[in-house]
C-alpha cells in the first residue's frame, strides 16, 4: 500500500519525529511511504530515510496552489491513502484528493491551541475514513471540544519511537557542558511553547530544594523556544539565578543528539500541563532512563498509572523536589524502575507496535 504523508514543516517536534520513525521502518510492514513537506531542521533526516520526498510550501491558510501540487503527487505516485498529522495539513490533503478513490486518515497528536486547526478539525472529522488519536485523554478532549459523538469515530493508536534510533553514539554531553562525570544530572526535554503545554517553570522552582540535599546536582533544559515564549525561558532563568544555580543549570536549546543527552541523565523529568502522548517520556523509558512526571492523564497512560515512573503533583515544585531527591539518593531504585519501564515501553510503545496498528487501520480503510 502506498501512503502520502504531508507535513507543513520539518521542524523538530513529536509529530515530526514520529513520522520520521515511520518512514524509516514502514517498508518492513508492507507500507510504502511518500512524503511531502515544507522546510525545517529535519529535512536531511527525511531525505536520508530513503522514502520519495517532495518539498512543498504552504503560503496561505488555505493554499490552492499547494492543493494542486499535492494532487499531482497523489496521481504521480499512485497513492492509495493520504495521512496528515495536523488538521490544516489534513484539510489540504482532503481537498487534493477530492473525487479520487483513495483513503483519508488524520492523526491528532495533541490539543489544538489555534483557531485555524480547530476549525479544520471540526470540518474534517466526519469526512475522513479514519481519525486516530495518540492517547485516550486526547480522545475525550476531542469529543468534548467538537460536541460530536465520536465514540465510534476515533481510534487510539499510541505513538511509538524507534528503539534503534535511541542508541547513543558515545559522545560525552557531560564533558561538552563542563559537568563532572560523578555529578547527578536531571533533565527535561521539551520545547518552550507560548501556550500552556510544557511546565519548565515548576522544575526550575524545584531545583533549589533539590540542590540543598544533592550538592552536586546539575540540570539540563533541552528544547527550542517558540517565538513568543521567550518570557517563559527568562522566568526560569530568573528563578535559577535567585537560587544561585546558574552555573549548574544548562539551557542547551534544540539538539539532534537526544540519545547522547539521555545517556548523560540520571533522572528524566517531564513537567507538563497538557500532552497528546509524551514521546520524550517514551524515548527516555526506551533508553533506560528512570522518569519523574507530572500527574496528567497521558503521563499516567504512558506509565501504567505510575507503575513505571514516579508521579508528582502537577505544578507543585515541592512535591517534585521531594520525589526527585528520593530517586537521586537511591541508585538501585532508579535502576530497577528504569529496567522495568524499558521492557514495558518496548512492548507497548515501540515503532513495531505502532506500525502493526497503523497497517491494520490502513487495511480497514482500503477495504471500505
Amino acid at each position: 500500500m502506498r501512503v502520502l504523508y504531508y507535513l507543513d514543516s520539518f521542524n523538530r517536534g513529536g509529530a515530526e519525529i514520529q513520522t520520521l520513525d515511520v518512514c524509516r521502518n514502514a517498508s518492513r510492514f508492507g507500507i510504502d511511504i511518500v512524503v511531502a513537506a515544507g522546510e525545517g531542521d529535519l529535512c536531511a533526516d527525511f531525505r536520508d530515510s530513503g522514502v520519495p520526498f517532495y518539498t512543498v510550501r504552504r503560503r496561505m491558510p488555505v493554499d490552492a496552489s499547494l492543493v494542486s501540487t499535492l494532487r499531482d503527487i497523489i496521481k504521480r505516485e499512485k497513492i492509495q491513502i493520504v495521512h496528515s498529522s495536523q488538521p490544516v495539513e489534513g484539510l489540504h490533503l482532503f481537498l487534493a484528493s477530492r473525487s479520487l478513490n483513495i483513503g483519508r486518515v488524520q492523526t491528532f497528536h495533541g490539543f489544538l491551541p489555534d483557531r485555524k486547526n480547530r476549525w479544520a478539525a471540526r470540518f474534517l472529522i466526519s469526512r475522513l475514513d479514519a481519525n486516530l488519536v495518540v492517547s485516550r485523554e486526547l480522545s475525550v478532549w476531542l469529543e468534548k471540544f467538537t460536541g460530536l459523538d465520536l465514540a465510534n469515530t476515533l481510534q487510539v493508536i499510541h505513538n511509538g519511537p524507534d528503539p534503534e534510533r535511541l542508541s547513543p553514539t558515545g559522545y560525552d554531553v557531560r564533558k561538552e557542558l563542563g559537568i563532572p562525570s560523578d555529578a547527578l544530572v536531571i533533565g527535561m526535554i521539551g520545547n518552550f511553547y507560548r501556550d500552556q503545554r510544557k511546565d519548565q517553570t515548576t522544575l526550575a522552582a524545584a531545583l533549589g530544594k533539590i540542590a540543598e540535599r544533592i550538592p552536586d546536582l546539575h540540570c539540563l533544559f533541552v528544547g527550542k523556544t517558540e517565538s513568543g515564549a521567550e518570557n517563559k525561558v527568562q522566568v526560569c532563568k530568573n528563578i535559577i539565578n535567585e537560587a544561585g544555580l546558574q552555573d549548574r543549570v544548562h539551557f542547551t536549546g534544540p539538539r539532534n543528539d537526544i540519545p547522547d543527552v539521555l545517556a548523560a541523565l540520571d533522572l528524566f523529568v517531564l513537567s507538563s500541563f497538557h500532552e497528546g502522548l509524551p514521546v520524550a517520556l517514551i524515548e527516555a523509558m526506551l533508553a533506560g532512563v528512570p522518569a519523574l512526571v507530572s500527574d496528567i492523564g497521558p503521563h499516567r497512560e504512558a506509565t501504567a498509572a505510575g507503575t513505571y515512573a514516579k508521579i508528582f503533583r502537577t505544578a507543585d515544585p515541592d512535591d517534585l523536589a521531594e520525589k526527585a531527591v528520593v530517586l537521586l539518593k537511591d541508585p538501585e531504585m532508579r535502576a530497577g524502575m528504569a529496567a522495568k519501564a524499558k521492557t514495558f515501553a518496548y512492548d507497548n510503545f515501540s515503532i513495531g507496535a505502532h506500525l502493526k496498528s497503523l497497517r491494520r487501520v490502513y487495511e480497514e480503510v482500503l477495504s471500505k
